[in-house]
C-alpha cells in the first residue's frame, strides 16, 4: 500500500508519496528498487495506490493518448480522459474490471491523485472525479496523513511542507509506508 498526498496552499500545489512497496508481508524498501510512486505525463503529476502493476500500465496508457484526448485541466476533463482511457486499459493492458457482482460500473481498479497548474484531482475506481480545494490523501496511510495535514494546515508555510508532513505521518504509523518521501511542487494557475 502507500501514502500519497496532494495539497493546495498559498498559490502552490504539491504532490508527495512514500517509497515502500510491499508484497504481502514482504517489504521492498528504498535502496532495493527505485520505488517512485509519482510520475509525470505532460504537465501533470500522478500518484497512485493499488497494485504495483498499475503504475507502468497507467503511465504508458496516459502517455499514449493523443494530446487532444489527454486533458486534465478541470473535473470534467479528467473524467472525460479517464473515460476514454478505460477501454484502452481493458483492450491493450488486459485490465480485469470486475470487483464484485453488485458493482454499478466496471472498475478501473485503482485510485489516482493528480496535481497540475489547474488544480488537484482524485480519480477513484468507477471514474469518480473529485477536485480538492485544500488537501487529500490516498493509500493505507491516508487516515494518518489527513489527520496530520488537518492539524498542521494553518501553521504550515507551504503546500510542499504540508504534503511532506502528511506523508511523514503515514510513514510513521502505517506499516505499509516508508521514507524517503518524494515531493513535487507546482505553481497554481491563478487565471482559472
Amino acid at each position: 500500500m502507500t501514502t500519497v498526498c496532494v495539497v493546495r496552499k498559498g498559490g502552490q500545489l504539491a504532490i508527495a508519496a512514500d517509497s515502500l512497496v510491499t508484497f504481502g508481508d514482504t517489504r521492498l524498501p528504498h535502496g532495493y528498487e527505485d520505488n517512485d510512486k509519482l510520475f509525470k505525463v505532460g504537465d501533470s503529476y500522478f500518484g497512485m495506490s493499488g497494485t504495483t502493476a498499475h503504475f507502468p500500465v497507467l503511465r504508458k496508457a496516459l502517455a499514449a493518448l493523443p494530446k487532444d484526448e489527454l486533458k486534465l485541466g478541470s473535473r470534467d476533463e479528467v473524467f472525460d480522459t479517464f473515460l476514454k482511457l478505460h477501454p484502452k486499459l481493458k483492450e491493450q493492458f488486459f485490465l480485469n474490471t470486475k470487483e464484485e457482482d453488485a458493482d454499478p460500473y466496471e472498475s478501473s481498479q485503482f485510485t489516482v491523485l493528480i496535481a497540475n497548474r489547474q488544480g488537484l484531482f482524485g480519480v477513484y475506481s468507477y471514474r469518480e472525479v473529485f477536485e480538492f480545494e485544500r488537501f487529500w490523501s490516498i493509500g493505507s496511510g491516508r487516515a494518518f496523513a489527513l489527520g496530520a495535514m488537518h492539524a498542521a494546515y494553518s501553521r504550515a508555510k507551504s503546500a510542499g511542507e504540508l504534503a511532506r508532513i502528511g506523508v511523514a505521518a503515514g510513514c510513521e504509523f502505517d506499516k505499509n509506508s516508508a521514507a524517503p518521501v518524494r515531493l513535487y511542487t507546482i505553481k497554481l494557475n491563478q487565471k482559472r
